[in-house]
């Protein structure tokens, strides 16, 4: 890989925000809906590998890389070429009037890389939202049922029908309503908040006898869920629940369909999070990750599913755009070729011994747990499981000040998630770690209110 061209490294040069930063959020404020918030006011110029540089000229340490999405680092070179060459010709043509071959290979490449060695088909969307709408608008067409289960948690977008997936109600759902009809929620596996002894296939029971007796094995479409919860606070089912679902999914004609748009593309360790169990799902969606930084969503399923919707029945203007279908492609070589899903597991190993370090020094943090470089803290009033929204936010924030850029998470907003391009230098991640190990002990150690 070319060389980054921005200096991979940590640099304040003013205060954060800076003076620059405060002008540019003075004229979002009068211009820009507050609805649409923002994590850190810091305002970006430009990005590079796992480097943010503001306008002010600081530099700062990335650990979210856009909740997910530049998991190839921001400007990968490849990704910068492909879109470069692809503007040159043409943008845009609408797939659904003049088709084009690049739509064409991501969905090649999408039907290969997917778990699950039978045929398969694969659209593209712009979002992640378009793909969870399109997966269970193909599940309730194939199966001619109504229902879509869900879990507690769970987080599948800001549209009306994946506000009704989503558990959280702020700021997702609230006063938003009211929502699309025929969904139903069950209890996830949760280790760390379960019952003593409570396994994996407990914790499906559980939530499967809900599912028979509320609602009824045969009204059942779907079952969708993300094999290690983002939003819902990087919560990793244990090890039995998720084939527990499929297998009942197989055994009651109902359509299993994996949210991977957090955790596909090597984030976990492998390509996506349900390889680690063997999960093959009937429905697989993906997003963030796909498209290098571009927006690009997909939903690949077996090919007797999405054979089912007549055609005409799935599609929208900007789906599989040209642009972001090259960026994709570029994208999914580099994560090949760079061995992103080796370099994830790498990644995660170094964020669990700095967190399990901690944890191991500071009581409020109840539970460390991810998997690959999706790793995770959760923060709790000291020898209790009561969330401590308040002291994750001052950790945050002090390693905003610090120039590290770090994401709260959970139905509780009491999770320190920790999401890091795949392609990060070894020296940056520690050095961001430590801000991080500093914030964590400048906030547990401060004397309680």
């Amino acid at each position: 890989m070319e060389p980054s061209p921005i200096e991979q490294q940590r640099s304040l040069v003013t205060e954060l925000p800076g003076p620059n930063s405060r002008t540019l959020h003075e004229r979002r404020v009068a211009a820009v809906a507050p609805g649409v918030g923002s994590t850190l006011p810091v305002y970006v110029h430009e990005a590079s590998g796992a480097i943010l540089v503001d306008v002010d000229g600081n530099a700062l340490i990335d650990l979210g890389a856009g909740i997910a999405v530049v998991s190839v680092g921001h400007a990968a070179p490849a990704v910068v070429g492909a879109v470069s060459e692809q503007m040159s010709r043409f943008a845009h043509t609408c797939f659904m009037v003049s088709p084009y071959e690049s739509y064409v290979a991501v969905c090649e490449a999408l039907n290969e890389l997917a778990p699950g060695d039978h045929p398969k088909r694969t659209a593209l969307f712009s979002s992640g939202a378009e793909a969870v709408e399109n997966a269970v608008k193909v599940a309730r067409h194939a199966t001619a049922r109504p229902a879509v289960v869900v879990f507690d948690h769970a987080y599948h977008g800001r549209t009306n029908l994946t506000m009704a997936l989503t558990a959280k109600n702020m700021p997702y759902k609230d006063k938003f309503g009211p929502f699309a009809p025929e969904i139903y929620r069950v209890p996830t596996s949760y280790p760390y908040r379960d019952p003593d002894g409570m396994g994996g296939p407990e914790a499906a029971a559980r939530a499967l006898e809900q599912v028979e007796r509320t609602v009824g094995a045969d009204n059942v479409a779907c079952m969708l869920i993300e094999p290690i919860q983002g939003e819902g606070g990087f919560v990793v089912p244990a090890p039995g629940f998720l084939p527990a679902l499929a297998a009942w999914c197989r055994d009651h004609g109902v359509v299993f369909a994996v949210d991977e748009i957090q955790t596909g593309f090597c984030r976990t360790g492998d390509w996506f999070a349900c390889d680690d169990e063997g999960v093959v799902p009937d429905l697989l969606t993906t997003a963030k990750a796909l498209g290098g930084g571009m927006p690009l969503a997909a939903v690949t399923g077996r090919a007797d599913l999405m054979d089912a919707v007549h055609v005409g029945g799935l599609g929208g203007t900007y789906g599989g755009n040209p642009v972001a279908c090259a960026a994709a492609l570029a994208a999914m070589d580099t994560m090949r070729t760079l061995d992103l899903a080796g370099a994830a597991r790498r990644i995660g190993g170094t964020i669990g011994t700095c967190l399990e370090s901690l944890q191991d020094r500071f009581p409020a943090i109840g539970d460390v747990r991810g998997r690959g470089a999706m790793m995770a803290m959760e923060i709790v009033r000291p020898g209790t499981l009561v969330p401590d929204a308040d002291a994750t936010r001052r950790i945050i924030q002090s390693c905003h000040r610090a120039g590290v850029v770090t994401l709260s998470c959970g139905s509780d907003g009491n999770v320190i998630r920790l999401l890091p391009p795949l392609v990060i230098d070894g020296a940056l991640l520690a050095e961001g770690l430590g801000v991080l190990a500093a914030s964590v002990e400048e906030v547990l150690s401060a004397p309680q209110a």
